[in-house]
C-alpha cells in the first residue's frame, strides 16, 4: 500500500484532516507520508489527528503513518469486520 497524503511545509489544517477522513469513509486504512520539508514532526501529527477526530494511528514507520477508522458505509467494511473479528 502506497501513501495517499502527505505532510508538507503547509503544515496540517483542518481541510487536510477532513479529506483524510473522507478516504478513510471508503478505504478504512491508508498511509500518510511526512515530508522532509514538513516543520511538523510525525508524533505532532499522530497528536494532531488523534486529539481532533476518532481516528486511529495504528502503526508508524519511519515518516509513514498507518490510519485507520472503520467506515460508516456497511458495503465498505471489509477490513474492520475482520480486524473486529480477531
Amino acid at each position: 500500500m502506497r501513501p495517499i497524503f502527505e505532510v508538507g511545509k503547509n503544515g496540517l489544517s483542518s481541510i487536510w484532516l477532513d479529506e483524510i477522513q473522507k478516504a478513510l469513509d471508503t478505504r478504512e486504512l491508508i498511509k500518510i507520508n511526512v515530508l522532509q520539508n514538513s516543520t511538523a514532526t510525525v508524533d505532532d501529527i499522530m497528536e494532531y489527528i488523534e486529539t481532533k477526530s476518532d481516528v486511529t494511528v495504528v502503526q508508524t514507520i519511519g515518516k509513514t503513518l498507518v490510519l485507520f477508522k472503520p467506515s460508516k458505509n456497511a458495503n465498505n467494511q471489509k477490513l474492520s469486520t475482520e480486524v473486529f473479528a480477531i
